[in-house]
């Protein structure tokens, strides 16, 4: 153990801190040059600039924790392979998996920094980061929306496709896409407003439709009750804490996608800091079988392709129901145990 302590670790380590500076000054060099041209059109304070820059630095950061994973853990043992300093320590008489399960344990503090990150950081970046640059373009943030507003009293249903809340905290709200049923009649209409005051939906010229009968278009605008309660759309899951998505997943005020993208999320802020800790196991015996830099710097660029199109799909499948959302947060996980799994019964 203190050779590989010395050696395998140390070796690690600084591929690792090469790796985390490269993938930094990457994604944050993307990121100002996909917002540079923004910035000398609109001409916002240097401070004001620097804030919106780096409030997406959190984000990057997580991202850079995990990716520097495989690209440290490759890199180091195929220079240690081409030097045949791994080679000497097998041939000490240590297992070829006793070199790799003790990388489990630097990068799971790794793991712990990226979940403090995840929690708590990132989701006040990307929300400082709309925010910025609603203040740079001198704009006003859109009133917040509801997307399939329903509501079901006895003998009624009240739906909605949008409904565009006052961002001033108002008590109107426009409709889009309306339909009400009650007392045996259904009216529908393309546009309409909720006063949360009066109680009530007036439907501009809507059609209505009773049993028997064709549809008929009204002359004029149609008020009807609507005792429901106008509330603001919750924020996006990624711009919340972790306390504020478990509270909202225990209240009542979230629709079914809303549910599932915000139980995503709060699966996923577990799940991604776990992956630094199954990289490195996977990473680790994949690295035992590569005798050269040119097949580690491929495996490198496999690993990471191969989980950002996992990582990126899930929320999709998660958000339209087409998997569980727990499920689908630990999936890349998954799939990079299974390979770890087999490569370890390769190397037994």
């Amino acid at each position: 153990m203190p050779i590989l302590t010395r050696t395998v670790l140390g070796e690690i380590a600084r591929w690792y801190l090469a790796g985390v500076a490269l993938f930094l000054i990457l994604l944050m060099t993307d990121a100002l040059s996909s917002t540079v041209g923004k910035l000398l059109i609109y001409h916002p304070p240097v401070i004001k600039a620097v804030a919106a820059f780096l409030s997406i630095l959190p984000q990057n950061l997580n991202k850079t924790l995990v990716l520097a994973v495989p690209f440290s853990i490759l890199l180091a043992f195929s220079r240690m392979q081409r030097d045949n300093e791994l080679k000497a320590i097998l041939a000490s008489g240590i297992r070829p998996l006793s070199l790799v399960w003790p990388l489990a344990i630097p990068f799971a503090l790794v793991g712990v920094l990226a979940y403090f990150n995840a929690s708590t950081l990132v989701p006040a970046g990307l929300a400082n980061w709309d925010r910025s640059w609603y203040s740079i373009y001198d704009m006003a943030p859109p009133p917040p929306q509801q997307e399939k507003y329903t509501y079901a009293p006895p003998e009624a249903l009240y739906y909605a496709g949008r409904v565009n809340s006052d961002s001033g905290g108002g008590q109107v709200a426009q409709l889009d896409g309306v339909m009400v049923q009650r007392r045996g009649e259904t009216l529908t209409a393309q546009f309409g407003t909720w006063d949360t005051g009066k109680q009530t939906w007036t439907l501009s010229n809507p059609w209505i439709t009773r049993p028997g009968q064709n549809p008929q278009r009204s002359s004029g605008d149609v008020v009807v009750p609507q005792n429901d309660a106008l509330r603001p759309p919750p924020p996006a899951a990624q711009q919340v804490s972790n306390a504020e998505l478990r509270a909202a997943l225990t209240g009542n005020t979230l629709s079914r996608k809303g549910v599932r993208d915000y139980t995503f999320q709060l699966a996923a802020r577990i799940a991604d800091p776990v992956t630094p800790i199954v990289f490195a196991l996977a990473a680790g015996m994949l690295g035992l079988l590569i005798r050269n830099r040119a097949a580690a710097f491929a495996a490198v660029l496999v690993f990471i392709v191969c989980f950002y199109v996992l990582w990126t799909t899930m929320p999709g499948l998660a958000g339209a129901g087409a998997l569980n959302p727990t499920l689908a947060a630990w999936i890349p996980n998954l799939a990079f145990l299974l390979l770890a799994g087999g490569l370890a019964w390769r190397l037994r």
